[in-house]
């Protein structure tokens, strides 16, 4: 059995992924200062997986602590998912996202140096990548970030190439992921914002239980089939189980590797309406706005690497991803409150 540290373990993506781990029998030690997620996330990873894991409340910025939990324990391997993460926020408060992601990551990177441990999934994001005119998107495309998170993002990746440069024995993978979206299947976990959802299916799924009016669509004017923005979503499920598929085919190495993780597949705004209408049996109202400053109109990966490195691929449709949202939402209307 390997035993692995989660850093952002409660928060939506960190907590499928420790799900995820358990049910492959690793062994799970996961930090998460509660910023933006809640320890109840893995209350009830542990009641649908019936195995136990060990949490601790630790913020990267706090060096101290991290270092107790990474000696104390001797892990194997970091995923690490921590970091501020809400692009409109990033422009708001910049200092406050590089500081948090950048800082934080630096932290972590001292600790694993002092204790020995040398393997390091990282959480990026297609963010990297900005706005580009080919799609789809391949993992050696430019990095051209257009907001202060991307940049982060970006920064951080350069920071663990340098790290793998002074010493090749490290085993760095980098996943960036395009747009998660779901729950776990069984409406025990899933996304839960504080506030405002930032991100589109969230926001219908608030819609559609009546804590929110209305969705606001941000431009029907695009070169799309129906005017609205084009993403790559991914199941929040696939996309923890890349993860494994990465420490299942890196653990035992060295190297420097970055995959894509995504379906390959664009889905429209207004697609992504009516998939959510048709499983959920509600109307969602929407009111149309003008365009956001650096949203492109389409975005999508091309996944064949992990496809052909990891063996794996995502396996979820938007029907599954609605699906999904729509029963965690419904049998959890203020989420983990």
């Amino acid at each position: 059995m390997k035993r692995i540290l989660v850093t952002g373990g409660t928060g939506y993506i960190g907590s499928h992924a420790c799900l995820e781990l358990l049910l492959a029998d690793y062994e799970v030690i996961a930090i998460d200062n509660l910023s933006n997620s809640s320890e109840e996330s893995l209350k009830r990873v542990r009641n649908i997986t019936n195995k136990d894991l060990i949490f601790h409340k630790v913020d990267l910025l706090d060096k101290q602590e991290l270092n107790k939990v990474l000696s104390k324990y001797k892990v194997d391997a970091v995923i690490h998912f921590a970091g501020l993460k809400a692009v409109g926020e990033s422009v708001e408060l910049p200092l406050k996202y590089y500081f948090n992601n950048v800082v934080g990551t630096l932290n972590l990177c001292e600790a694993m140096i002092k204790n020995n441990v040398k393997t390091i999934v990282f959480s990026s994001s297609c963010t990297v990548y900005g706005v580009q005119e080919k799609m789809p998107l391949k993992e050696d495309c430019p990095l051209q970030p257009c907001n202060p998170y991307g940049r982060s993002k970006r920064d951080v990746e350069e920071i663990l190439n340098d790290i793998y440069n002074m010493d090749t024995s490290w085993n760095i993978v980098l996943l960036r992921y395009f747009n998660p979206v779901g729950a776990h299947g069984s409406g025990q976990i899933g996304e839960s914002p504080l506030g405002t959802p930032n991100n589109l299916l969230p926001y219908i799924a608030q819609v559609a239980v009546g804590k929110l009016p209305e969705l606001h669509v941000f431009g029907d004017d695009y070169p799309t089939s129906d005017g609205t923005g084009v993403r790559d979503y991914i199941h929040v499920v696939d996309l923890s189980r890349g993860h494994i598929r990465a420490l299942e085919s890196k653990i035992s190495g060295s190297g420097m590797h970055t995959y894509n993780l995504g379906t390959g597949k664009g889905c429209s705004v207004f697609e992504m309406i009516s998939a959510f209408e048709k499983v959920s049996g509600k109307k969602i109202n929407f009111q149309i706005n003008d365009r956001r400053s650096g949203d492109s109109a389409i975005c999508y990966a091309d996944s064949q690497k992990a496809q052909k490195e990891l063996g794996w691929a995502a396996e979820y449709d938007i029907e599954k991803m609605c699906e999904d949202a729509w029963h965690w939402q419904s049998c959890n209307p203020n989420g983990y409150e």
